[in-house]
């Protein structure tokens, strides 16, 4: 059983940054990966970056060269650092991790983009 806590999010410019973690709790270990999604109002909730517990990274097209998704060293809280946000990146973000194929979501953060 493993309990996610997302916090980071908030209101931006178009161009700034943020950087949003997701705290785990519970029984953590063997975890086998860990993940960001988002879901925009009218759209299907989509993967935004995933981190396995070896340290292999996939990134959206949408966010490559822009977002890094990373872990701390006790593998208890992911990241993600957001840069040169744009306005289509406003969403519910949301904190996944996977064990045993079973699936753990967090409560989700809200990330606006908007002049």
């Amino acid at each position: 059983q493993v309990h996610l806590v997302e916090s980071g999010g908030g209101l931006v410019q178009p161009g700034g940054s943020l950087r949003l973690s997701c705290a785990a709790s519970g029984i953590i270990f063997g975890i086998d990966a860990m993940g960001w999604y988002r879901q925009a109002p009218g759209k299907q909730r989509e993967l935004v970056a995933s981190i396995t517990s070896a340290g292999s990274t996939n990134y959206a097209d949408s966010v490559k060269g822009r977002f890094t998704i990373s872990t701390n060293n006790a593998k208890n809280t992911v990241y993600l650092q957001m840069s040169s946000l744009k306005f289509e990146d406003t969403a519910v973000y949301y904190c996944n991790a996977i064990r045993s194929l079973i699936a753990f979501w967090g409560q989700g953060t809200q990330v606006t983009v908007s002049s």
